[in-house]
């Protein structure tokens, strides 16, 4: 396997993590873990696993005038990132929520046009335009918008998170070029880890660990070492080969796979609107992952 195609396998893997940790994460949260108290649990969980794994990784020294921009992406992908996210989800509906995050790769696209300067190839924009479609219709169909306590706010916030995940892939996609991923990422989430401890460790201190039944420790378990770990891993491992344009597009596929898992546990039905979105998702994908044609 090349290593693009080994970037865009990781990318897709991705995907189908965080589509089926949306069902995963609903049996934790709010019932069990507050969502501040669970960020912490995440990026604490995470801290801990990515400085044991960087002790059998290459040994690297990071420059000084590096850590400022490790800073950034620790405040924009890992803190700014997850509370803003968390906050607006609560705020708003689940299916505005999702709307709106999938305004990411809309998002990293302007910003690469103005801060990497990517050209906005014609191609990228259609294949954009057609998976925010095909995703769009799969969320919305057969939904109501409702449980929304301050819609206004709450979109705000989510849009908010998914600019700031645009940031986020910008400013990382410098370090990849320099060091190996296990070199920089364990500051990134020790930085990340100081920042919403904080905010979320009055609701840490609250969670009854005593009565948590088990099957929710191995979903904490799942949510911290696979759709937060492993993640951010297998990210890093795709930006080495992918523009950031390219691995904000995978986003399309979260609420593809979501759908697909909820379907296989009978909580939900397939029909020609999801068949139909699915298509569109998966068209939109292969434009963007396409490599321009040498001319």
């Amino acid at each position: 396997m090349s290593k693009r195609n080994w970037a865009l396998f990781a990318a897709t893997l991705v995907s189908i993590i965080y589509g089926v940790t949306f069902t995963i994460a609903k049996d934790v949260m709010p019932k069990y873990v507050d969502a501040f108290g669970f960020i912490v649990m995440r990026v604490g969980g995470s801290v801990v696993l990515f400085w044991l794994i960087s002790f059998f990784g290459p040994k690297e020294k990071i420059a000084k005038e590096d850590f400022p921009r490790i800073i950034a992406a620790a405040f924009f992908g890992v803190a700014f990132n997850m509370l803003t996210f968390f906050k607006g989800l609560s705020y708003t509906s689940p299916i505005m929520g999702a709307v709106l995050m999938v305004t990411t790769p809309m998002i990293v696209l302007v910003l690469s046009a103005f801060i990497m300067k990517e050209r906005m190839e014609n191609r990228k924009v259609l294949g954009i335009i057609l998976g925010l479609a095909g995703t769009v219709t799969l969320i919305l169909y057969g939904k109501s918008l409702v449980n929304a306590t301050n819609a206004s706010l709450g979109n705000l916030l989510v849009f908010v998170n998914a600019v700031s995940y645009g940031f986020y892939l910008i400013i990382v996609k410098k370090l990849m070029d320099k060091y190996n991923a296990f070199t920089f990422v364990k500051w990134i989430y020790t930085f990340g880890f100081l920042m919403v401890l904080p905010f979320g460790w009055g609701e840490f201190q609250a969670i009854d660990f005593v009565n948590l039944p088990t099957d929710i420790f191995w979903k904490i378990g799942f949510v911290v070492v696979f759709s937060t770990f492993l993640t951010y891993l297998l990210n890093l491992v795709s930006m080495r080969e992918l523009k950031p344009t390219t691995v904000a597009v995978f986003i399309y596929l979260q609420p593809l796979f979501a759908t697909i898992f909820a379907v296989s546990l009978g909580k939900d039905d397939l029909s020609l609107v999801k068949l139909i979105s699915a298509v569109l998702i998966f068209v939109g994908v292969y434009l963007v992952t396409q490599k321009k044609s040498a001319s």
